[in-house]
């Protein structure tokens, strides 16, 4: 996950404290300043109302099921122009921790190929439940990988050696000169 602390109180939530038949809620509001610091570290020109609220409850003997709604206001320089794009983000999150968490399924740095597990909301259980780490993982995922604003589109480049016709995408299509021919003849032209 991520070195981020969302306050300097601790937001983990000791396992050996929750209560089979209880539920134990969660709601995290970050102040100003943790928001500027998260955003920095996930790359964003921006962060506002940040919210992740939810519960913990037991989930059999041994599991423990964390539900959760994240929201959040995030901007992202577009990737076409650069300029600022503001996403709405509101998502249900998922997270069930167990002590049978298959170790083979962390994934190896070095390995080439990770196989994906059956279950993706499956994590190690700890000592500890952090809601503050699960919201900033789930933020991660759910941000835009591509914001673009509304009306920005990359245009075609054509670089070509002086005096060489370009290759442009339409040249790379075969087909499309035996599309126009086969209309050519289908109106009866010559």
């Amino acid at each position: 996950m991520t070195d981020f602390a969302p306050s300097p109180k601790s937001t983990a939530i000791r396992v050996s404290s929750l209560k089979a038949n209880q539920t134990k809620t969660f709601a995290l509001t970050p102040e100003q300043a943790e928001m500027t610091a998260l955003a920095k570290e996930l790359g964003l020109s921006g962060l506002r109302k940040l919210s992740f609220k939810g519960e913990i409850n037991a989930d059999g003997k041994r599991d423990w099921l964390l539900t959760a709604r994240l929201g959040a206001t995030v901007t992202q320089p577009c990737v076409v122009t650069l300029e600022p794009v503001t996403t709405r983000i509101d998502t249900d999150v998922a997270r069930r921790f167990s002590p049978d968490f298959d170790e083979a399924l962390v994934v190896d740095p070095d390995e080439e190929e990770v196989e994906m597990p059956e279950d993706e909301t499956l994590e190690p259980l700890g000592e500890v439940i952090d809601p503050a780490a699960v919201m900033v993982e789930a933020l991660a995922l759910a941000l835009p990988l591509y914001p673009r604003k509304d009306g920005a589109h990359l245009g075609e480049a054509v670089f070509t050696a002086q005096g060489v016709a370009p290759m442009t995408e339409e040249k790379t299509k075969p087909f499309a000169g035996l599309a126009a021919l086969k209309a050519q003849m289908d109106g009866g032209g010559d």
